[in-house]
């Protein structure tokens, strides 16, 4: 009997949602079990770092790697699977584009760790305690990775072969990618595994899209009711949608809420953010400065709202310089 293709699945820097994706397979799980072998995926198995080193190189057939890079031992073990497998996939927005923890790369990491154990109203630390890389206490020594700079995508630290995006990923996106594993019927290096094609293409809100908007305000889901049937660009919701990739089946759009972007862009966009931003200024009915301002206010949150997902891939970037072998975040 032929040998099973080895499977590794990781987790970085995330939510834990393409964890339950891969379980989301359904009874389509049984079909992944049968056909490959999983020797790696410490989220649900008994699986140490130590049992990863001991494998030769490249005799992982694909792991599965989501979340974002943060830490130390996130950098190394996307290195050390790196280097165990034949075919490595961004699995999922962090690990694609920086996901949801890659708004953190708007502040140090000075404030970044100031609010988490200093400002944060939920924490009480008179002592102001940091976790340290090393604490000695007597013989014992305790450590901790180290906290980098800055969130980076997966293919920002290592060589990546495939993408599947969203947050989380379909289970449609999950089994296509196995089965094309499997049948060797892989796509070129470099593909995200997703239809190339704007989200305005498979929205079931298509037919009203406006050829001309001009927008008046901005409005946010939880301030005004949404009809459900009406293109959310037209009712001055921000839609990410012409700027994000489709694939997803319109889930957010099917439940009444507008595209978030989750699925990063298309291949004809070089930044997701920029696109939709350039979209809708350009669309802004007021054309002198109070008026464009008026409206825009109905957009508090720029960078989260259109790099919700991608401010690591973000062509605008903090840069990180290298001293002493150590990461140093530019001022």
């Amino acid at each position: 009997m032929p040998e099973k293709p080895k499977v590794a699945f990781y987790w970085c820097a995330s939510c834990g949602g393409c964890e339950e994706s891969v379980v989301d397979l359904a009874e389509d799980i049984l079909m992944v079990v049968e056909n490959v072998e999983i020797v790696f995926w410490p989220v649900a198995m008994d699986f140490k770092k130590k049992d990863v080193e001991a494998m030769p190189d490249g005799s992982i057939a694909a792991c599965f790697l989501n979340g974002a890079i943060r830490t130390e031992e996130q950098e190394e073990m996307a290195h050390l699977l790196r280097r165990k497998s034949k075919v490595l996939i961004a699995y999922g927005a962090c690990a694609h584009l920086g996901g949801i923890p890659a708004l953190a790369n708007q502040f140090s990491r000075e404030r970044v760790m100031e609010w988490a154990y200093d400002k944060c109203p939920t924490v009480t630390n008179a002592k102001g305690t940091r976790p340290q890389v090393e604490f000695k206490d007597g013989a014992r020594t305790a450590t901790l990775p180290a906290f980098r700079n800055v969130v980076r995508a997966l293919d920002q630290v290592v060589d990546v072969d495939y993408y599947i995006p969203g947050c989380a990923p379909t289970p449609k996106l999950l089994k296509d990618a196995v089965v094309a594993l499997l049948s060797g019927k892989l796509p070129p290096k470099g593909t995200t595994l997703a239809p190339d094609i704007a989200l305005c293409d498979e929205c079931p809100r298509k037919s009203s899209k406006p050829t001309d908007v001009g927008f008046a305000e901005f409005r946010r889901p939880h301030m005004a009711e949404i009809d459900p049937n009406l293109c959310m660009l037209a009712q001055g919701f921000v839609c990410m949608g012409p700027a994000t990739r489709g694939g997803c089946g319109a889930l957010c759009l099917n439940g009444n809420m507008p595209c978030t972007g989750c699925f990063g862009p298309t291949s004809r966009v070089r930044d997701q953010g920029a696109k939709i931003l350039s979209s809708i200024c350009s669309s802004i009915a007021p054309k002198d400065e109070a008026g464009i301002d008026g409206v825009l206010e109905g957009i508090p949150d720029p960078v989260g709202t259109f790099y919700r997902y991608g401010l690591a891939r973000c062509l605008l970037r903090r840069r990180v310089d290298i001293k002493d072998g150590a990461e140093v975040a530019a001022k």
